[in-house]
């Protein structure tokens, strides 16, 4: 049976007469989210309880002792939890022999990244009403933000927006991500009362290593050297495409919200300095490129491209990569060409 991953978060002890839970999807950060919460609802009625992990190919090498570990009782241990990690279709078998039997007191969560609409184990957990299917798909701007400013709340630390809004950034739609640097504003909000955007700028990482930021600068700037460089850095590393689409179409939006807004004589440099919310000093040489490379009808049609492309992505999530590198590509040489 499918139900949405929101529903299980806002009423996870609707769902716990359920023993077999299939949690799949590119969000890793949900899937560990959900986990704890079933977690922390079994404990909350005993918390005498019992966490073992397995891999898949643990589960083929042997399958009886994964049996064992289902249907074995313990002395020290009322409930137990087994986590199946890298769940694919090659367990399709050993978990349709268990779905029949009673598990009572064992809750058996599988863990997988994409499962195509053709996955046996996919199929199985969608169609049976008697186990729990959850996509966890990516996360949009919005939850990310939800997410940010509840873990603050809870510690009283109120951020504007603007700081929100760049920690989402920064953090690639990753919630992990997030709620790591999150951690560092907490404990550095403990020595101070007031937190600035130069503090967070400072103590977060800045998604690191990617470089995700000069990615979609140096590309709409045109600058092929730069980009190919950091692009060479990026390629091997996990990237979420879906969410850099849609940080590179707040950006294109916000060049088209600025052409707009520009009267006929005024200079760049003295319309940079009105934006709200102001441009960190650092981006402005890149924004006044982009904004010199691009004319607005160049970039109406480019946010029509960012959506075709995030299509293509979720369709074809096994090529998302490939698809996404090609669009950022050609994206980086007609801006070469214009300039």
């Amino acid at each position: 049976m499918i139900i949405k991953s929101y529903e299980i978060l806002k009423n996870p002890s609707k769902f716990i007469n359920f023993n077999l839970f299939l949690l799949y999807g590119e969000n890793d950060g949900l899937r560990k989210d959900i986990k704890t919460l079933i977690k922390d609802t079994i404990a909350k009625s005993d918390t005498n309880l019992e966490l073992l992990s397995t891999e898949e190919k643990s589960i083929i090498d042997d399958e009886e002792k994964f049996y064992n570990s289902i249907y074995s009782g313990s002395l020290f241990y009322n409930k137990k939890i087994i986590t199946v990690n890298n769940g694919t279709d090659k367990i399709v078998e050993q978990i349709s022999s268990i779905i029949e039997k009673k598990l009572e007191n064992t809750f058996i969560i599988i863990f997988s990244d994409i499962l195509e609409k053709k996955s046996k184990l996919r199929k199985l957990f969608e169609t049976n009403p008697k186990i729990l299917c959850v996509p966890c798909y990516l996360d949009s701007s919005r939850d990310l933000e939800i997410i940010a400013r509840n873990e603050l709340g809870r510690s009283g630390i109120i951020l504007s927006g603007e700081i929100i809004s760049l920690l989402i950034e920064k953090s690639n739609g990753n919630r992990n991500s997030l709620k790591n640097e999150i951690e560092k504003i907490k404990s550095f909000s403990l020595n101070k009362k007031k937190i600035e955007i130069d503090d967070i700028k400072k103590l977060v990482s800045f998604s690191g290593e990617h470089k995700l930021d000069s990615l979609i600068n140096e590309c709409l700037c045109g600058n092929i050297k730069q980009y190919r460089k950091i692009l060479s850095e990026l390629y091997t590393n996990t990237i979420n495409q879906i969410f850099l689409l849609r940080i590179l179409s707040n950006k294109i939006q916000r060049l088209i919200n600025m052409k707009k807004n520009q009267k006929k004589n005024e200079s760049i440099d003295s319309f940079l300095d009105t934006i709200k919310p102001p441009i960190f000093w650092k981006e402005k040489p890149m924004v006044k490129k982009q904004l010199n490379v691009w004319d607005l009808n160049e970039l109406k049609k480019i946010i029509y491209e960012i959506n075709d492309t995030e299509i293509l992505c979720k369709k074809n999530p096994l090529s998302s990569k490939i698809i996404f590198f090609e669009f950022f590509n050609k994206l980086c040489t007609k801006a070469n060409n214009y300039s």
